[in-house]
């Protein structure tokens, strides 16, 4: 076979071959087809890995099985599923060879040519070497098969493939024993048909983006509630305890009652709410860990393995988390909020991080998120983030924010010491000294913001508008709480701060903002950890507020 329209036509997902061998030159050949694939970047990140082994087959099978029946059961359609089992979708036993075709994400961590706008560059070159593979193996009268249907979590595990290696899936290669009537096999079998041509639309014009405009409120303190904090205080002082001796927990208890306009609140539905991103600065050797690993963690939640996962769980609070910006494309099904504006911010060394109107955008979104979970009941919101590079995002506009200089905001963040914490400060310092921009705060979130900081500053301005307590975490929650009070200087009336941590500059925004933190645990993950750590302690003001006898009711004689 020569013409390519022919190789292309006649190539098909095969999943039923003959006992014939498959030569070595024949995978030979189709490997270097698909080594001459285009390759992101010249980066060469595709592997293979060859399986011949009965044994690992069996187990690639048994993982298959288990994950095909939890696929039959998406449809409730009785005739589809029946149609379903019967339908013959891998061949990995009987296939001479299986092939996995995986790519290496670890060429990431390293300045990639086109991939600044999304690192799933790096997988679609794999894809297209895949394509060629197979395209080389129907010119040469083989076949291959594509097996997804898998645990790839799992698929990883028994096969011992290093965390860095991406499977696109499992590949069955032999003699094809039919070509399925020249059609698909699905369409053979009357699951789906195939369309007779591509479909495709010209696009002659630009559609604007309208996001209004946020506006910078002044303080209002809140009018004709003198009758209701005298009654507040009074319940409060005439519990059974001297004058004050519960400390912050009466604070709390007159905070939240406040907040919630009653005598007697309740926390109801709490959620810590959990914005990731990822930050162009990262590229830059301000983090001691990949930009990677913000998709990784944020798989670590959806998973329940994180510590705001272990935290939540202990204290019955509800999580939710956001895709504000992570350059990674998660699954459709995944079970997350999707607010992604970009693949990450570009790097404010060099130009804005992001435009005005994604800023906007960014508030927008928070805005909405927060406005979904009032809507559900919630009257307790917590904030927590995860993103690779936020610390530095976070110290640059902590400075710009309140004057301080940026070596009074840089710290540790995921772990930089010593020459690279250095390292850190002076091209944190580099970056503001070459900011020409104007001085409000629209130009500064601009230039140097990340996507889940502001989003976290809209989800606290809504959360304030919506009446509901708002639980802010360490150093990064902090300076979007920052941002929503240079907006709208009320919302520290509902706003918790949960704990001091460890980053230098947490404590000295803390004083700035004249905020007393709950906690001081020397804490510095971030993730909304210190927000569900500190919970215990709210649920506790509550419950001497609304519990606790009182000297009349308990007959107590008063000092």
């Amino acid at each position: 076979m020569s013409n390519l329209d022919d190789i292309l036509k006649s190539r098909r997902d095969t999943r039923h071959f003959t006992a014939d061998e498959v030569p070595d030159e024949v995978i030979q050949k189709a490997l270097q087809a698909g080594h001459w694939a285009p390759s992101v970047g010249l980066t060469d990140a595709t592997r293979y890995y060859i399986i011949k082994s009965d044994e690992v087959k069996t187990s690639i099978k048994k993982l298959f099985l288990d994950y095909n029946k939890k696929a039959e059961e998406l449809t409730d359609n009785p005739e589809q599923k029946e149609l379903y089992r019967s339908l013959k979708l891998e061949a990995i036993e009987e296939a001479p060879i299986g092939l996995i075709i995986s790519y290496d994400r670890s060429v990431l961590n390293q300045f990639t040519i086109g991939t600044i706008g999304s690192n799933e560059a790096v997988k679609f070159s794999t894809v297209c070497a895949a394509q060629n593979i197979w395209l080389s193996l129907t010119e040469q009268g083989y076949g291959m098969g594509w097996v997804s249907i898998l645990n790839y979590y799992q698929f990883k595990k028994i096969l011992d493939l290093p965390e860095n290696i991406e499977p696109l899936g499992y590949f069955c290669i032999g003699k094809p024993a039919t070509n399925y009537n020249n059609q698909p096999m699905l369409q053979q079998l009357h699951w789906k048909q195939k369309l007779e041509a591509p479909i495709c639309t010209e696009i002659n014009e630009i559609h604007q983006i309208n996001v209004p405009a946020f506006e910078v409120k002044s303080e209002n303190p809140i009018q004709n509630q003198s009758d209701f904090h005298t009654l507040l205080q009074d319940k409060i002082d005439s519990k059974t305890k001297p004058v004050g001796s519960l400390g912050t927990l009466e604070s709390l208890a007159f905070q939240m009652a406040t907040v919630f306009e009653t005598l007697n609140p309740k926390i109801v539905k709490p959620n810590i709410v959990v914005f990731a991103a990822d930050h162009g600065i990262a590229n830059h050797g301000v983090s001691d860990y990949p930009q990677d690993v913000t998709r990784q963690m944020v798989n670590n939640f959806l998973d329940g393995g994180a510590a705001i996962n272990v935290f939540c769980n202990q204290n019955n609070i509800e999580l939710s988390i956001v895709d504000s910006g992570v350059n990674y494309d998660f699954p459709t099904n995944a079970k997350l909020i999707d607010a992604k504006i970009a693949k990450g911010t570009q790097s404010f060394l060099h130009v804005p991080a992001m435009s005005e109107s994604e800023v906007q955008l960014c508030f927008e979104k928070g805005k909405s998120i927060v406005e979904n979970i009032a809507k559900s009941g919630s009257n307790c919101i917590g904030f927590g983030e995860m993103g690779i590079g936020n610390t530095s995002t976070a110290s640059v506009l902590m400075s710009l924010l309140t004057d301080f200089p940026i070596e009074d905001c840089v710290g540790k963040g995921t772990g930089v010491e010593n020459e690279k914490l250095l390292l850190k400060q002076n091209l944190l310092k580099k970056a503001i000294e070459s900011y020409s921009g104007q001085a409000e705060i629209l130009s500064q979130l601009s230039y140097f913001g990340g996507f889940e900081i502001i989003q976290m500053a809209g989800g606290m301005l809504s959360a304030f508008e919506n009446k509901m307590l708002i639980l802010v975490d360490g150093f990064i929650c902090t300076v979007a709480y920052l941002i929503a009070f240079k907006i709208n200087p009320n919302i520290k009336q509902n706003a918790v701060f949960c704990h001091c941590s460890a980053e230098k500059a947490h404590s000295e925004l803390l004083n700035y903002l004249e905020a007393k933190p709950i906690l001081n645990l020397d804490l510095r993950l971030g993730e909304g950890t210190g927000c569900a750590v500190a919970f215990p302690i709210l649920k506790s003001a509550e419950a001497f507020l609304n519990e606790m006898a009182s000297f009349e009711s308990a007959g107590v004689s008063r000092k």
